[in-house]
């Protein structure tokens, strides 16, 4: 009933944020009478604020057209390569005239960029794209809103959430050979129980997983979002959070955990910077710094759009990521698309470089649960394992953090990917035979909340943070 009645209050305030928005247009429009009143900057804002306040958000566009290449501007054209019924692989294809440019750009990397399903659309990594469409083919998964998916088109479970996510490797392997897989925040747990069924079976792996502010083992550093999920029952999720689309979407009937409700969260984990935000954007407005009122703008724009996750796929996540911790304790298995369980193994995995990264100031996923990831992947060579931690970054900075300072300049290219492609072209096929256990490192200086034997972010006053980004993600 909660739905309906959210839905029901939306609808009311609709021709009201509409009002505003022509109001505010009114105010400020210098041709208009209204606008030569002494107040009508102040005016305007307070109308422009209302509408922002009182509009509904709908899910954003990418829009990137064009990107630099080697001071080439390369078209981007958008396009969808798999359609499934809760998510589409959207591929971003860059087209030149420069034969040289196109030489280069046959030649790079493929990278699939795992978006979360956790109440936001993959829209949110846009920059991250951008940036990674420099020097990468980029694949991205997009999730789709439960609300919009019919009831015949089935259920969604966290099984089929790994199982799309193995479809889209094969995918990339059968069309170029070879791919890289960035997964940032809630997919690191699918994402490597994917790799791991596929190592188990055999099958081609990633040349690299690059894991990012995921909650693999989510009892290290609980943070709040962790202890509500530990603390209350599933019972209790499944009888507050959970509802039935409303008849006026074409999802009508589907148990889902509504967007609206996820946004509430949200923005309760830190009301007072939100409401010093909208209250900066008023000024701006009066002010007429018109930059930063696109900033905020562009900000909330995405911030504020959500969606709704099938029910399924939530309360098992919650059951399995942060109640029973099956991938740690070595006792998930996931349903494949016959219908037969596997065990996920990640000891399993060999032949892919591990790369985890964590935020110093996220409050979401606790310092350790990324990095966790290295003591499940015991396969991996030891020099195969990297992880850093951004200073100064969040949970919502962390992939612009990483990618803005270790791929912006040209300098620090080869990429990540790129050298672990190098290398990789060195290695005899992959064969998942038992591991052996490496041997012991030299002594290294360890970076704060870093495990010994690992690529790791040296800390010091000389170094800035692009720079620690770019000498952790340096392969030796």
């Amino acid at each position: 009933m909660l739905y309906q009645i959210f839905e029901a209050q939306r609808s009311l305030m609709e021709p009201f944020a509409d009002f505003a928005q022509a109001a505010s247009k009114l105010y400020n429009n210098p041709l208009s009478p209204l606008g030569q009143h002494p107040l009508a900057q102040r005016v305007s804002a307070g109308y422009d604020l209302l509408y922002r306040l009182g509009k509904d958000y709908e899910k954003p566009e990418f829009g990137i057209k064009a990107v630099p290449v080697d001071g080439v501007d390369v078209a981007i054209h958008e396009r969808v390569e798999i359609d499934k019924p809760f998510c589409e692989l959207r591929r971003f294809k860059r087209f030149s005239d420069e034969p040289a440019t196109l030489a280069k750009l046959k030649t790079q990397p493929v990278v699939l960029v795992v978006a979360p399903l956790s109440g936001h659309y993959a829209t949110l990594l846009r920059d991250t794209v951008r940036t990674l469409l420099r020097d990468h083919k980029v694949y991205i998964t997009d999730w789709k809103n439960a609300r919009l998916v019919p009831l015949e088109d089935g259920e969604f479970h966290l099984d089929d959430y790994v199982n799309y996510v193995q479809e889209f490797i094969r995918y990339l392997h059968q069309q170029y050979g070879h791919c890289h897989i960035m997964s940032v925040c809630q997919p690191t747990v699918p994402v490597l129980a994917a790799v791991s069924l596929m190592a188990s079976r055999g099958e081609k792996l990633p040349l690299s997983m690059t894991m990012m502010g995921g909650p693999i083992d989510a009892r290290k550093s609980p943070t709040a979002v962790n202890n509500l999920a530990m603390n209350k029952s599933l019972s209790w999720f499944e009888n507050n959070v959970i509802y039935r689309v409303p008849d006026n979407f074409p999802g009508a009937g589907r148990r889902v955990y509504p967007g609206f409700l996820q946004h509430t969260g949200f923005v309760a984990m830190n009301p007072d910077r939100h409401l010093k935000s909208h209250y900066d954007y008023f000024k701006d407005l009066i002010k007429g710094d018109n930059s930063s009122a696109e900033s905020h703008r562009q900000f909330y724009d995405e911030y504020n759009a959500v969606l709704d996750m099938d029910a399924d796929y939530y309360l098992e996540t919650i059951s399995t990521v942060f109640q029973e911790f099956k991938l740690v304790n070595g006792t998930w298995d996931v349903r494949n698309p016959k219908g037969q369980l596997e065990r996920v193994r990640p000891q399993d995995i060999r032949n892919t470089a591990l790369l985890t990264v964590e935020g110093e100031l996220d409050d979401i996923s606790g310092s350790g649960q990324t990095e966790a990831a290295h003591d499940l992947c015991t396969g991996i060579v030891r020099r195969e394992h990297h992880h850093m931690e951004v200073e100064g970054a969040g949970h919502y900075g962390i992939s612009v953090a990483v990618v803005g300072a270790r791929w912006s300049t040209p300098t620090s290219r080869p990429s990540f990917w790129s050298t672990s492609r190098a290398r990789a072209a060195k290695r005899p096929p992959p064969r998942n035979a038992p591991a052996r256990k490496p041997p012991a490192p030299p002594p290294t200086r360890r970076a704060r909340g870093a495990a010994p034997g690992r690529s790791e972010s040296r800390r010091g006053t000389a170094r800035s943070p692009a720079a620690n980004a770019m000498h952790a993600l340096r392969l030796p």
